[in-house]
């Protein structure tokens, strides 16, 4: 699998899960009134808030990206240094 495949199943596990999490959203029900979803769908709906990042981690690995660190699209690091500012006196 390229590069180019990869980024794109990464693009993908990331609309799904913001679509999923809308859905969930959209159908959670307020007042302590009981959810229209089954036992059996609540389930399947977290495991696949589970295995999303999993996947996400291999494809991740599988680019020897490091998650620690920022990604920057064009591979460029910035050359921003952090700067301690101090805090005014009142």
């Amino acid at each position: 699998m390229n590069t180019m495949e990869l980024s794109k199943e990464q693009r993908i596990l990331r609309l799904m899960r913001k679509t999923l999490g809308n859905i969930v959203k959209d159908v959670t029900p307020s007042g302590g009134r009981p959810s229209p979803l089954s036992e059996n769908t609540v389930r399947g709906i977290k495991d696949c808030f589970s295995l999303i990042p999993e996947h996400e981690r291999e494809l991740a690995e599988a680019l020897n990206f490091d998650q620690a660190k920022p990604y920057y699209a064009d591979g460029n690091q910035p050359n921003a240094k952090v700067v301690d500012i101090p805090k005014p006196n009142k």
